[in-house]
């Protein structure tokens, strides 16, 4: 889970703005927090809300560059790719700084690091516990890295050990992190203790699932439900439920020459999956547009299938097959969040999707949330959005702590406050003192009468 995230000098982003799932004083839908770990209750959801260009998307994308830094690293001899803000000089000067602070197998955590394009200058991570926090290690880099790993070298007490984890960390580059080396190298199989560590790596890469508007998630469910008839079951009744006219999917073989994709690229796929010794590993996804390509290797040949939906023909137990193209960009949208939806209900995944609206009805992404956070009591899985739906924007659905919005300062900059911060009665309705420009977070909107274009006589 995600307790806590800070960001500064990154984007839009100039002094430091925080980020917080920890429940304020509410006693309100209780059901909305998580089971406590290390005596700590995480919120469920939140929704962030502001204008165009007011900077939710950088927040989530300041999100998403943290893990990418730490799963993919940074290419030998390269700069660090980020911007930091760029309107007002003394921040071009000054280091940029990320911090998570996550819960994972039964731990809360707090990791982060300081950069700049060149080099990452502070890097560390800390247990917290109820009433201290425990450093597993921290890194300062000037002219070279000095690491305080005293709390991993206790656990792992012989000396080749010992040596092995000072060699890793005195040969981590400067312009990479020491999470991102750790992973990289064959540290399990040579030391005895490092669970803190790959605690963390774990969550970034397996628990936190960073969503744009023109992702699509887990486009390998639709290639299982072949295999699967429960999670088939369960897509169907999916579909139905949020009123998509589909009765049922399938997988259509196609032909080679028939297929809308470049036969050079085709051929690649198919020389690659052949390569491949695994026969569980030969397959591969393909998607354009709103289409969806399953490529497999059978008997040395590549075999290709489209996903389709089914439509029940009236007056007949026959079906018709539709290429998902031929669907809306609101049923294709709804067909790519229902994976979404089925892992939500499964403990210790955290979803943050920038315009989850898009191309949907307001009554549909109200209903998705409410039905994760009706349904996910017993469930310790986050949903964070970031939204212009202002059918979200209620005391009904939502905690005060949950609401967060993003406002354009007068610098340009972006800045980051709660509607706990508002003294609000829990039965009032806020949607319309947002729009009205209360908790601000809305456009400011010029004055009509000095447009030139139509002042022309």
């Amino acid at each position: 889970m995600l307790i806590r995230f800070s960001v500064e000098n990154f984007l839009s982003i100039s002094a430091r703005q925080t980020f917080s799932l920890i429940p304020g004083k509410g006693i309100l839908k209780n059901d909305h927090k998580t089971t406590k770990i290390g005596g700590l209750a995480v919120l469920k959801s939140a929704v962030l809300f502001g204008a165009n260009a007011s900077g939710k998307s950088n927040i989530i994308k300041a999100i998403d560059f943290g893990k990418r830094l730490i799963l993919k690293g940074t290419p030998p001899d390269a700069n660090i790719n980020y911007q930091k803000f760029r309107l007002d000089n003394s921040f071009k000067i000054n280091d940029s700084r990320i911090e998570y602070e996550i819960q994972n197998n039964g731990k809360n955590y707090a990791y982060g690091f300081s950069f700049n394009n060149d080099i990452i200058k502070e890097e560390w991570l800390y247990e917290i516990g109820p009433k201290k926090e425990i450093k597993i290690f921290d890194r300062k880099v000037n002219e070279k890295s000095l690491f305080d790993l005293t709390n991993i070298l206790k656990k792992n007490k012989k000396d080749e050990e010992k040596q092995f984890l000072q060699f890793i960390a005195k040969g981590t580059p400067n312009n990479q992190l020491f999470l991102n080396e750790i992973r990289t190298r064959k540290v399990k199989e040579n030391v005895t203790d490092v669970t803190d560590i790959f605690n963390v790596i774990d969550w970034f890469r397996n628990s936190l699932k960073v969503i744009f508007p023109d992702d699509k998630y887990n486009e390998g469910l639709k290639f299982e439900l072949k295999q699967d008839e429960k999670l088939l079951i369960s897509f169907k009744e999916l579909l139905s439920y949020f009123d998509t006219g589909i009765d049922d999917v399938c997988l259509e073989k196609i032909d080679f020459e028939a297929v809308d994709i470049p036969k050079q690229l085709l051929e690649k796929i198919k020389e690659d999956l052949l390569s491949k010794k695994s026969e569980n590993v030969r397959a591969s996804i393909l998607s354009t547009e709103n289409t969806t390509y399953f490529l497999s290797i059978k008997n040395n040949d590549i075999v290709i299938e489209k996903f389709m939906t089914k439509h029940k023909i009236k007056n007949t137990e026959t079906y018709e097959n539709f290429d998902t193209s031929d669907e809306s960009d609101g049923t294709n949208r709804i067909m790519d969040f229902i994976p979404l939806l089925m892992d939500l209900m499964n403990s210790h995944n955290v979803f943050i999707i920038d315009e989850m609206e898009r191309s949907l009805h307001p009554n549909l992404i109200y209903d998705l949330l409410d039905l994760f956070l009706t349904k996910s009591k017993n469930v310790n899985s986050q949903l964070i959005l970031a939204s212009h739906e202002t059918t979200l924007l209620t005391q009904k659905l939502l905690r005060k702590d949950e609401i967060w919005f993003v406002v354009k300062d007068i610098d340009g900059s972006s800045k980051l406050h709660s509607l706990e911060e508002y003294n609000i009665r829990f039965d009032k309705e806020i949607r319309k003192d947002y729009l009205l420009g209360r908790f601000k977070g809305i456009p400011r909107i010029g004055n009509r009468n000095k447009l030139t274009i139509f002042n022309q006589s």
